[in-house]
């Protein structure tokens, strides 16, 4: 036999760790240094999902039902991959209005209220309170059975046993300690325990570890690999049967009964709601746990099967209890390290759902039961004393024991009848209760309070009458006559088989009858009844989150007068002065709220107090202790309609948003792609302006060399250097035009101009240049003119970058240009004309956006430049037109630009792309 010194040893070192994990935890959360804000430790805290009820209970399941184990995580798997939005959602939602609970979630939709909060509060502490006797009778058994090694004999949990001398009594005491050190050290349950949620984490490791090293024990070191156990169980029928999938209807039914109830139970359990949304860090972190947690899972349950077939191999069906066999396997091996390891990974899975549920539920209780009960007590003025922190944390750890002795209570009394499977069941059932008000009321702006009230009690009643009174009846805590004959020997009532149905099983039976009364009851509650003003708004607010988000904090939907010194007492006595006075001067500082100003109307300084104060007990209870301060006025029609505009406004704003987010995606984009041209941009000026600077040095040079230079020759380079000159001057002034341009910064004279006349002054400009290359200009013009709104001198110098265009890439030997202005009914075209070596179509698509020379490698000739045409284009598209051109390789190009002739007036400034 193994002292029992030596197991309590073991087990207060490992528990000895876990508070120094949470202790380490808690002081690097002070400290603003987390340990928890990752991705792997939030999926790892969501991993409390894996109870006792996976370390022992699905074996257990597994040699009864076989993979049917398997449905229990198959739901979490498709909420968690399949659901994913429906969690963001709900944990955006619980962020933004500082949700603190399951019950706070729910009393919040449905305007606040303190009744349906208490509902909750009431339904999933008697849904949870089996739900932890479960956890307790683990390791009360696995305690007993490591105790008698290396006995294995069959034993049952004595129930005449004294309180006193109930080792699982000391447990539940110890455990109660732990959870009220770490789970109640902030009175803001909107906070997060991040010590606490550190020790969760560790002890996901550790039952996984565990749990892996009993499995590969057994499967290749007692037996031979999946293969061997798989080969042996099928030499016997009854096993063989276990590895068959559901093939009768009422067996199908269980499997999809069973997966919806895991489903629901991964968000409504309230630990899960506790490390899924209230801890949550960043949600962000749910995109990693999406698919790690589902992983999790699989590892966990990779050797289930092979436990359990290995237990009925060695054991048999009767000799030992199933949920053991992952304990008793190893011990009948002679493995005690091992199945110390395993004592200790099964203890891990049950205390950490222990701990964790009994903080959600102190948090539920107080603020949903406690303190709405003694805000109706008038005669203890509660808002007016001092210091409520330290009642509310006495409450809260109360609670915590209270809730651990009713768990123990139902171990001692009516635990022991039932396998752990079967019980925590019972619980899943009971919070599926919750999915009709919560995942609705998200979606669904219809959903009433009375419709809430209704569903919940109808599918709690439901639930209690054919699952909880059952439990008790075979306890023998009441009559057993209940179940075989149904209340005062009323067939059609008996628990297990209500109005008739017997083709389900007794899980599938009662969430069946439970989840048809509720929704039935919640929709036509809904639909029959109107929500008040608050239960609108706030059904606006949880519904389209998404849309209100930034702007809920400061929300119109409140009209009165509120004494400031009032409320920020009220929760200095809550909060305590430091915390107070920091989010008080947050808020003034960046809303502009002057904080010495004694009455205010702002209602986003209203609602920010009540959310801060909802973090610490709950909303229901907030929106009471605020309103005992503040004068509210009844909201008028004026008033009315002011938050129906501002919630059009609203969604006019957010279709702005999308939009302009476009525009700005493609600004972006046009923004690379200018980033892109820029090195194009450079060099290219810099060869412009190479270019006729190493012309004037070199002439210079020889001239300043060679000073007998014939007067001719020197005369000659003179008129070359001038002209360079020239050239570089406009250069330098094309590039300062371009940068005007594109900055925006150019100055534009809109009067009225006659395109006849541009064009003569744009060839006078250029009539030496043409000159000098000996080019026949040519101009096609009509006798009659339409002038246009635009700016002049700017068109003078498009039309002369577009003629010094031509004059470059004209024949060398015969240059011809031609100009020709033609007028439509709509618009006027205005072409250059050129005789050169012409342009490739596929260089035209590109020639006015890049800042680059085209070469036509035929000719090996630059056909066009990109600086003096992208200074045209910009002109030409400020005035709304359009530049392009036509041109075939070998025939010269054509560059024409497009003008409109109406009246218009032109912007301010450029058209950008």
């Amino acid at each position: 036999m193994l002292a029992t010194e030596t197991i309590i040893f073991v087990s207060l070192c490992y528990i000895a760790v876990l508070f120094g994990i949470a202790y380490y935890g808690d002081m690097r959360a002070d400290a603003g240094r987390s340990i928890i804000s990752n991705p792997y430790t939030y999926a790892l805290s969501l991993a409390v999902y894996c109870t006792a009820w996976t370390f022992y209970g699905s074996v257990g399941r597994a040699t009864s039902a076989g993979p049917s184990f398997l449905t229990i995580y198959l739901g979490p798997t498709l909420m968690t991959t399949l659901g994913w939005l429906v969690l963001k959602k709900i944990i955006r939602i619980s962020k933004t209005h500082r949700i603190t609970s399951i019950a706070d979630f729910i009393g919040s939709r449905y305007g606040k209220s303190m009744t349906l909060g208490g509902l909750v509060t009431v339904i999933a502490v008697l849904g949870i309170v089996p739900y932890i006797s479960l956890q307790l009778k683990a390791i009360s058994t696995s305690f007993l059975l490591i105790h008698q090694y290396p006995s294995l004999k069959p034993y049952t949990h004595p129930v005449s046993i004294s309180v006193w001398s109930d080792t699982t009594f000391y447990v539940a005491l110890l455990l109660a300690i732990f959870a009220t050190l770490f789970g109640t050290r902030n009175l803001e349950a909107a906070e997060r325990h991040e010590g606490l949620v550190a020790a969760i984490a560790f002890e996901s490791i550790v039952k996984l570890v565990a749990f892996l090293a009993v499995g590969i024990f057994i499967t290749y070191f007692i037996f031979d690999g999946f293969r061997d156990i798989a080969t042996r169980a099928m030499a016997f029928p009854e096993l063989r049967l276990l590895m068959t999938l559901p093939e009768n209807v009422g067996a199908f039914s269980s499997w999809l009964a069973h997966i919806f109830l895991s489903m629901m139970a991964i968000v409504f359990l309230p630990r899960q709601f506790q490390v899924m949304v209230v801890e949550n860090v960043n949600e962000t972190h749910l995109t990693k746990a999406i698919w790690m947690f589902p992983l999790y899972l699989l590892a966990i349950n990779l050797f289930v099967l092979p436990v359990a077939f290995a237990g009925l191999l060695t054991f048999g069906a009767l000799q030992h209890d199933p949920d053991m066999f992952v304990l008793a396997l190893p011990m009948a091996n002679g493995q005690l390290s091992l199945g110390l390891l395993v004592f200790i990974g099964g203890m891990s899975a049950a205390t950490g759902m222990v701990i964790l549920e009994t903080v959600a539920l102190s948090t539920m209780i107080c603020n949903d039961l406690v303190m709405p009960a003694l805000l109706h007590l008038p005669f203890l003025k509660l808002a007016q004393r001092k210091d409520l922190s330290s009642i509310l944390l006495s409450i809260r750890r109360l609670s915590i024991v209270l809730v651990l002795l009713m768990g123990y209570a139902y171990f001692h009394f009516a635990g022991e009848y039932y396998t752990l499977v079967s019980i925590g069941l019972v619980s899943f059932a009971a919070v599926a209760q919750f999915a009709p008000a919560m995942l609705i009321g998200i979606f669904w702006k219809g959903g009433t309070k009375t419709g809430a009230l209704l569903g919940l009690v109808a599918g709690f009643s439901v639930w209690a009458y054919t699952l909880f009174l059952p439990t008790l009846a075979s306890a023998g805590l009441i009559p057993k006559d209940f179940l075989a004959n149904g209340p005062y020997g009323i067939a059609m009532l008996k628990p297990f088989e209500l109005f008739g149905l017997n083709v389900f099983d007794r899980i599938t039976h009662a969430v069946f009858w439970s989840m048809l009364a509720n929704i039935g009851c919640y929709l036509s509650g809904s639909l029959f009844s109107r929500p008040s003003a608050i239960e609108h708004t706030q059904a606006t607010m949880f519904v389209d989150v998404y849309r209100y988000v930034g702007r809920v904090h400061d929300s119109s939907f409140w009209r009165g007068t509120a004494y400031l010194p009032d409320l920020v007492l009220m929760l200095e006595r809550f909060l305590g002065r430091e915390r107070t006075e920091a989010s008080l001067d947050s808020y003034a500082m960046s809303h502009g709220i002057d904080r010495e100003q004694a009455l205010t109307r702002d209602p986003g300084l209203v609602n920010h107090i009540e959310r801060m104060l909802a973090g610490a007990i709950g909303s229901a209870a907030a929106r009471v202790m605020v309103a005992s301060l503040v004068k509210e006025e009844p909201l008028g029609l004026e008033e009315v309609m002011d938050i129906l505009d501002e919630t059009r406004q609203t969604i006019i704003y957010s279709q702005e948003l999308e939009r302009t987010t476009a525009e700005l995606r493609a600004a972006n984009q046009r923004l690379q792609e200018l980033d892109r041209m820029k090195d194009d941009f450079i060099s290219t000026v810099s060869h412009e302006l190479r270019t006729p600077l190493t012309a004037i040095q070199s002439l210079a040079e020889i001239l300043r060399d060679y000073p007998e230079t014939p007067p001719d020759r020197q005369h000659e380079f003179s008129g070359i250097i001038i002209s360079e000159t020239q050239r570089l001057t406009r250069l330098i002034t094309q590039v300062l035009d371009f940068q005007k341009l594109e900055s925006g910064r150019s100055r534009w004279q809109i009067t009225r101009v006659d395109l006849k006349e541009v064009v003569e002054d744009a060839v006078s400009a250029t009539g030496q240049l043409v000159a000098d290359k000996k080019i026949d200009l040519r101009l096609h013009l009509p006798h009659a003119s339409r002038p246009v709104d635009g700016d002049r001198d700017k068109l003078i110098q498009a039309l002369i970058n577009l003629i010094s265009n031509a004059v470059k890439f004209c024949d060398p030997d015969q240059g011809r240009i031609d100009i020709s202005l033609k007028y439509g009914d709509q618009q006027l075209t205005l072409a250059v004309t050129d005789n050169g070596i012409g342009i490739r179509e596929s260089d035209q698509k590109q020639i006015f956006d890049k800042f680059q020379q085209v070469v036509d490698p035929s000719r090996g000739r630059p056909a066009g430049t990109g600086l003096g045409l992208a200074i045209t284009r910009q002109i030409i598209e400020y005035h709304h037109g359009e530049l392009n051109v036509k041109s075939e390789p070998g025939k010269g190009a054509t560059f024409y630009f497009t003008l409109p002739l109406d009246r218009s007036p032109i912007s301010s400034s450029p058209k950008r792309d």
